[in-house]
Protein backbone atom coordinates (compact mmCIF):
# COMPACT_ATOMS: atom_id res chain seq x y z
CA UNK A 1 0.00 0.00 0.00
CA UNK A 2 2.84 2.35 0.99
CA UNK A 3 4.34 1.84 -2.73
CA UNK A 4 1.02 2.48 -4.37
CA UNK A 5 0.63 5.75 -2.51
CA UNK A 6 4.78 6.52 -2.81
CA UNK A 7 3.74 5.90 -6.71
CA UNK A 8 0.69 8.07 -7.10
CA UNK A 9 2.75 11.17 -5.56
CA UNK A 10 5.70 11.03 -7.90
CA UNK A 11 3.13 11.30 -10.40
CA UNK A 12 2.33 14.76 -9.35
CA UNK A 13 5.47 16.41 -10.28
CA UNK A 14 5.21 15.53 -13.78
CA UNK A 15 1.71 16.82 -13.89
CA UNK A 16 2.38 19.83 -12.26
CA UNK A 17 5.42 20.65 -14.96
CA UNK A 18 3.58 19.97 -17.37
CA UNK A 19 0.53 22.45 -16.57
CA UNK A 20 2.56 24.86 -15.36
CA UNK A 21 5.17 25.09 -18.48
CA UNK A 22 2.33 25.05 -21.05
CA UNK A 23 0.33 27.50 -19.01
CA UNK A 24 3.15 29.86 -18.83
CA UNK A 25 4.19 29.65 -22.23
CA UNK A 26 0.61 30.56 -23.03
CA UNK A 27 0.71 33.89 -21.01
CA UNK A 28 4.55 34.65 -22.21
CA UNK A 29 3.41 34.53 -25.85
CA UNK A 30 0.36 35.74 -25.89
CA UNK A 31 0.05 39.38 -26.86
CA UNK A 32 0.56 42.05 -24.81
CA UNK A 33 3.46 43.38 -22.90
CA UNK A 34 3.02 43.13 -19.47
CA UNK A 35 5.38 46.19 -18.35
CA UNK A 36 2.98 48.55 -20.71
CA UNK A 37 -0.07 47.05 -19.09
CA UNK A 38 1.15 47.94 -15.66
CA UNK A 39 2.88 50.93 -15.95
CA UNK A 40 0.33 52.13 -18.14
CA UNK A 41 0.76 54.29 -21.61
CA UNK A 42 1.67 57.13 -20.01
CA UNK A 43 4.96 55.30 -19.29
CA UNK A 44 8.67 55.94 -21.05
CA UNK A 45 10.97 54.02 -22.84
CA UNK A 46 13.38 54.13 -19.67
CA UNK A 47 10.31 53.33 -17.10
CA UNK A 48 9.35 50.12 -18.56
CA UNK A 49 12.77 48.77 -19.94
CA UNK A 50 13.82 49.43 -16.03
CA UNK A 51 10.58 47.58 -15.39
CA UNK A 52 11.44 44.37 -17.86
CA UNK A 53 15.03 44.17 -16.85
CA UNK A 54 13.86 44.01 -12.84
CA UNK A 55 11.28 41.17 -13.49
CA UNK A 56 13.33 39.14 -15.99
CA UNK A 57 11.30 40.31 -19.15
CA UNK A 58 14.33 40.55 -21.46
CA UNK A 59 15.27 36.88 -20.93
CA UNK A 60 13.86 34.03 -23.52
CA UNK A 61 10.88 32.47 -22.51
CA UNK A 62 12.45 29.50 -21.38
CA UNK A 63 14.86 30.85 -19.10
CA UNK A 64 11.98 33.01 -17.08
CA UNK A 65 10.13 29.59 -16.87
CA UNK A 66 13.32 27.87 -15.31
CA UNK A 67 13.88 30.98 -13.02
CA UNK A 68 9.95 30.97 -12.02
CA UNK A 69 10.37 26.87 -11.23
CA UNK A 70 13.23 27.15 -10.03
CA UNK A 71 11.73 29.56 -7.15
CA UNK A 72 8.76 27.73 -6.59
CA UNK A 73 10.07 24.61 -5.79
CA UNK A 74 12.03 27.20 -3.13
CA UNK A 75 8.53 28.01 -1.68
CA UNK A 76 8.45 31.46 -3.51
CA UNK A 77 5.26 32.31 -6.07
CA UNK A 78 6.95 35.73 -6.38
CA UNK A 79 5.96 39.29 -6.40
CA UNK A 80 2.85 40.97 -7.85
CA UNK A 81 3.54 43.20 -11.36
CA UNK A 82 0.76 45.11 -10.23
CA UNK A 83 0.41 44.85 -6.54
CA UNK A 84 4.43 44.44 -6.38
CA UNK A 85 2.63 42.51 -3.01
CA UNK A 86 3.99 38.49 -2.75
CA UNK A 87 2.12 35.95 -4.34
CA UNK A 88 2.51 33.71 -1.55
CA UNK A 89 0.60 36.40 0.82
CA UNK A 90 -1.96 37.17 -1.24
CA UNK A 91 -2.94 33.58 -1.91
CA UNK A 92 -2.94 33.32 2.17
CA UNK A 93 -5.29 36.20 2.49
CA UNK A 94 -7.64 34.58 -0.19
CA UNK A 95 -7.44 31.32 0.46
CA UNK A 96 -9.57 30.57 3.47
CA UNK A 97 -12.49 32.28 1.64
CA UNK A 98 -11.99 29.80 -1.58
CA UNK A 99 -11.11 26.42 0.28
CA UNK A 100 -14.64 27.05 2.56
CA UNK A 101 -16.89 27.45 -0.43
CA UNK A 102 -15.16 24.28 -2.55
CA UNK A 103 -15.62 22.08 1.07
CA UNK A 104 -18.58 22.79 1.98
CA UNK A 105 -20.20 22.90 -1.82
CA UNK A 106 -18.39 19.54 -1.83
CA UNK A 107 -19.78 18.31 1.66
CA UNK A 108 -23.42 19.33 0.10
CA UNK A 109 -22.89 17.95 -2.70
CA UNK A 110 -21.93 14.02 -1.18
CA UNK A 111 -24.04 14.47 1.24
CA UNK A 112 -26.99 15.06 -1.44
CA UNK A 113 -26.08 13.40 -4.42
CA UNK A 114 -25.26 9.81 -2.68
CA UNK A 115 -28.55 9.26 -0.70
CA UNK A 116 -30.31 10.94 -4.06
CA UNK A 117 -28.90 8.33 -6.35
CA UNK A 118 -29.49 5.54 -4.04
CA UNK A 119 -32.90 6.51 -3.59
CA UNK A 120 -33.32 6.43 -7.28
CA UNK A 121 -32.08 2.93 -8.09
CA UNK A 122 -34.14 1.36 -5.05
CA UNK A 123 -37.29 3.11 -6.48
CA UNK A 124 -36.62 2.48 -9.95
CA UNK A 125 -39.21 3.90 -12.79
CA UNK A 126 -41.45 5.29 -10.01
CA UNK A 127 -42.65 9.28 -9.73
CA UNK A 128 -40.14 10.36 -7.55
CA UNK A 129 -37.09 8.06 -9.78
CA UNK A 130 -38.61 10.12 -13.14
CA UNK A 131 -39.22 13.27 -11.48
CA UNK A 132 -35.65 13.59 -10.15
CA UNK A 133 -34.18 12.24 -13.40
CA UNK A 134 -35.92 15.24 -15.30
CA UNK A 135 -34.62 17.58 -12.61
CA UNK A 136 -31.09 16.47 -12.83
CA UNK A 137 -31.06 16.70 -16.51
CA UNK A 138 -32.62 20.23 -16.46
CA UNK A 139 -29.57 21.38 -13.68
CA UNK A 140 -27.11 19.59 -16.00
CA UNK A 141 -27.75 21.66 -18.98
CA UNK A 142 -27.64 25.10 -17.06
CA UNK A 143 -24.23 26.85 -16.95
CA UNK A 144 -23.21 27.67 -13.92
CA UNK A 145 -22.99 31.08 -14.10
CA UNK A 146 -26.51 31.83 -15.66
CA UNK A 147 -27.86 29.76 -12.87
CA UNK A 148 -26.09 31.62 -10.47
CA UNK A 149 -27.47 34.99 -12.01
CA UNK A 150 -31.10 33.22 -12.10
CA UNK A 151 -30.48 32.89 -8.23
CA UNK A 152 -29.57 36.54 -7.24
CA UNK A 153 -32.38 37.86 -9.51
CA UNK A 154 -34.74 35.54 -8.00
CA UNK A 155 -33.48 35.42 -4.46
CA UNK A 156 -31.96 39.11 -4.02
CA UNK A 157 -33.78 41.39 -6.87
CA UNK A 158 -37.35 40.28 -6.24
CA UNK A 159 -37.60 38.53 -3.39
CA UNK A 160 -35.20 40.01 -1.28
CA UNK A 161 -34.57 37.25 1.03
CA UNK A 162 -30.47 36.51 0.60
CA UNK A 163 -27.77 39.07 -0.14
CA UNK A 164 -25.85 39.06 -4.05
CA UNK A 165 -22.30 39.65 -3.12
CA UNK A 166 -19.87 38.51 -0.06
CA UNK A 167 -19.08 36.21 2.72
CA UNK A 168 -20.80 37.80 5.20
CA UNK A 169 -22.60 35.74 7.36
CA UNK A 170 -24.57 32.58 6.84
CA UNK A 171 -27.15 33.85 4.45
CA UNK A 172 -24.59 35.45 2.36
CA UNK A 173 -23.10 32.42 1.58
CA UNK A 174 -26.36 30.43 0.97
CA UNK A 175 -26.14 31.37 -3.11
CA UNK A 176 -22.77 30.75 -4.13
CA UNK A 177 -22.51 27.33 -2.12
CA UNK A 178 -25.80 25.75 -3.43
CA UNK A 179 -24.87 26.89 -7.00
CA UNK A 180 -21.31 25.53 -6.99
CA UNK A 181 -22.68 22.18 -5.88
CA UNK A 182 -25.85 21.87 -7.99
CA UNK A 183 -23.77 20.35 -11.04
CA UNK A 184 -21.67 18.33 -8.99
CA UNK A 185 -25.21 16.88 -6.79
CA UNK A 186 -26.83 15.94 -10.75
CA UNK A 187 -23.80 14.01 -12.26
CA UNK A 188 -23.56 12.14 -9.00
CA UNK A 189 -26.52 11.76 -8.36
CA UNK A 190 -26.91 10.27 -11.61
CA UNK A 191 -23.90 8.12 -12.16
CA UNK A 192 -24.72 6.76 -8.33
CA UNK A 193 -28.23 5.92 -9.56
CA UNK A 194 -26.36 3.76 -12.91
CA UNK A 195 -23.64 2.07 -10.86
CA UNK A 196 -26.31 0.99 -8.43
CA UNK A 197 -29.00 -0.57 -11.10
CA UNK A 198 -25.93 -2.59 -12.08
CA UNK A 199 -25.54 -3.47 -8.43
CA UNK A 200 -28.86 -4.29 -7.53
CA UNK A 201 -29.90 -6.52 -10.69
CA UNK A 202 -26.70 -8.89 -9.70
CA UNK A 203 -27.26 -13.00 -8.78
CA UNK A 204 -25.93 -12.63 -5.41
CA UNK A 205 -28.38 -9.53 -4.42
CA UNK A 206 -31.28 -11.41 -5.09
CA UNK A 207 -29.74 -14.41 -3.43
CA UNK A 208 -29.71 -11.88 -0.05
CA UNK A 209 -33.37 -10.97 -1.08
CA UNK A 210 -33.80 -14.73 -0.95
CA UNK A 211 -32.10 -15.12 2.51
CA UNK A 212 -34.89 -12.91 4.01
CA UNK A 213 -32.46 -9.91 4.76
CA UNK A 214 -34.02 -6.72 5.44
CA UNK A 215 -33.61 -4.52 2.32
CA UNK A 216 -32.14 -1.33 3.96
CA UNK A 217 -29.31 -4.22 5.04
CA UNK A 218 -28.78 -5.38 1.65
CA UNK A 219 -28.32 -1.56 0.32
CA UNK A 220 -26.01 -0.51 2.98
CA UNK A 221 -23.62 -4.10 3.40
CA UNK A 222 -23.83 -4.90 -0.04
CA UNK A 223 -24.76 -3.13 -2.88
CA UNK A 224 -23.28 0.23 -1.81
CA UNK A 225 -19.87 -1.08 -1.45
CA UNK A 226 -19.67 -2.57 -4.88
CA UNK A 227 -21.30 0.16 -6.43
CA UNK A 228 -18.66 2.78 -4.59
CA UNK A 229 -15.87 2.81 -7.65
CA UNK A 230 -17.90 4.38 -10.16
CA UNK A 231 -19.25 6.84 -8.13
CA UNK A 232 -15.92 7.62 -6.25
CA UNK A 233 -14.34 8.40 -9.77
CA UNK A 234 -17.57 11.08 -10.47
CA UNK A 235 -16.99 12.46 -6.60
CA UNK A 236 -13.29 12.90 -7.00
CA UNK A 237 -13.72 14.89 -10.65
CA UNK A 238 -16.64 17.06 -8.76
CA UNK A 239 -14.45 17.70 -5.89
CA UNK A 240 -11.52 19.12 -8.59
CA UNK A 241 -14.52 21.26 -10.16
CA UNK A 242 -15.63 22.59 -6.99
CA UNK A 243 -12.41 24.16 -6.32
CA UNK A 244 -11.74 25.44 -10.37
CA UNK A 245 -15.72 26.13 -10.49
CA UNK A 246 -15.19 28.86 -7.49
CA UNK A 247 -13.47 31.24 -10.18
CA UNK A 248 -17.00 32.08 -11.70
CA UNK A 249 -18.84 31.66 -8.63
CA UNK A 250 -16.32 34.44 -6.66
CA UNK A 251 -16.43 36.85 -9.78
CA UNK A 252 -20.22 36.63 -10.02
CA UNK A 253 -20.32 37.17 -5.85
CA UNK A 254 -17.91 39.13 -5.71
CA UNK A 255 -15.85 37.27 -3.13
CA UNK A 256 -12.72 38.00 -2.56
CA UNK A 257 -11.06 34.76 -3.40
CA UNK A 258 -8.47 32.91 -5.33
CA UNK A 259 -10.28 33.06 -8.36
CA UNK A 260 -11.39 36.37 -8.40
CA UNK A 261 -7.61 37.21 -7.34
CA UNK A 262 -6.76 34.92 -10.93
CA UNK A 263 -9.04 37.07 -12.74
CA UNK A 264 -7.53 40.25 -11.91
CA UNK A 265 -4.40 39.30 -12.64
CA UNK A 266 -5.66 37.94 -16.12
CA UNK A 267 -7.01 41.47 -17.00
CA UNK A 268 -3.14 43.16 -15.76
CA UNK A 269 -1.45 40.35 -17.30
CA UNK A 270 0.13 39.69 -13.67
CA UNK A 271 2.04 36.75 -14.48
CA UNK A 272 3.21 35.85 -11.51
CA UNK A 273 -0.24 36.15 -10.05
CA UNK A 274 -1.83 34.17 -12.65
CA UNK A 275 0.77 31.17 -12.09
CA UNK A 276 0.84 31.56 -8.64
CA UNK A 277 -3.19 30.91 -8.79
CA UNK A 278 -2.83 27.93 -11.22
CA UNK A 279 0.06 26.06 -9.38
CA UNK A 280 -2.58 26.38 -5.99
CA UNK A 281 -4.92 25.13 -7.82
CA UNK A 282 -3.17 22.13 -9.79
CA UNK A 283 -1.32 21.26 -6.65
CA UNK A 284 -5.47 21.04 -4.90
CA UNK A 285 -6.65 18.85 -7.77
CA UNK A 286 -3.89 16.78 -7.74
CA UNK A 287 -3.99 16.34 -4.30
CA UNK A 288 -8.28 15.33 -4.78
CA UNK A 289 -6.78 13.02 -7.41
CA UNK A 290 -4.49 11.59 -4.94
CA UNK A 291 -6.86 10.99 -2.69
CA UNK A 292 -9.53 9.52 -5.20
CA UNK A 293 -6.87 6.98 -6.01
CA UNK A 294 -6.17 6.17 -2.49
CA UNK A 295 -9.99 5.73 -1.84
CA UNK A 296 -9.85 3.24 -4.80
CA UNK A 297 -7.26 0.65 -2.98
CA UNK A 298 -9.41 0.88 -0.21
CA UNK A 299 -12.82 -0.05 -2.00
CA UNK A 300 -11.56 -2.49 -4.26
CA UNK A 301 -9.12 -5.20 -2.96
CA UNK A 302 -8.29 -6.32 -6.41
CA UNK A 303 -5.91 -2.66 -6.89
CA UNK A 304 -4.48 -3.48 -3.05
CA UNK A 305 -3.50 -7.03 -4.72
CA UNK A 306 -1.72 -6.27 -6.96
CA UNK A 307 1.06 -4.16 -5.54
CA UNK A 308 0.61 -7.15 -2.13
CA UNK A 309 1.20 -9.65 -4.74
CA UNK A 310 4.14 -8.42 -6.39
CA UNK A 311 5.74 -7.54 -3.08
CA UNK A 312 5.27 -11.49 -2.09
CA UNK A 313 6.94 -12.49 -4.89
CA UNK A 314 9.88 -10.66 -4.57
CA UNK A 315 10.27 -11.60 -1.16
CA UNK A 316 10.32 -15.76 -2.64
CA UNK A 317 12.46 -15.01 -5.40
CA UNK A 318 14.59 -13.63 -2.33
CA UNK A 319 13.83 -16.88 -0.38
CA UNK A 320 14.17 -19.17 -3.14
CA UNK A 321 17.69 -17.68 -3.62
Amino acid sequence: MVRYVAKRIVMIIPVMIGVTFFLFMLLTLTPGDAALIVLGTTATEEQIEMFRDQNGLNDPAIIQYFNYMRNVFQGDLGTSFNTRQSVNAMIAVRAPSTLFLSLTSMVLTIAVAMPLGVSMAVKQNSIFDNTMRVITIVLTSMPMFWLAMMMIMLFSVHLRLLPSSGMDGFRAIIMPIVCLACQGITMCARTGRSSMLEVINQDYIRTARAKGLKRGRIIRRHALKNALLPMVTVYGRIIATCFSGSVVIESIFGINGIGMMMLDALRQKDVPAIMGSIVISCLVISIVNLLTDIAYAFIDPRIKSMYVRKKSTIKAVSANE
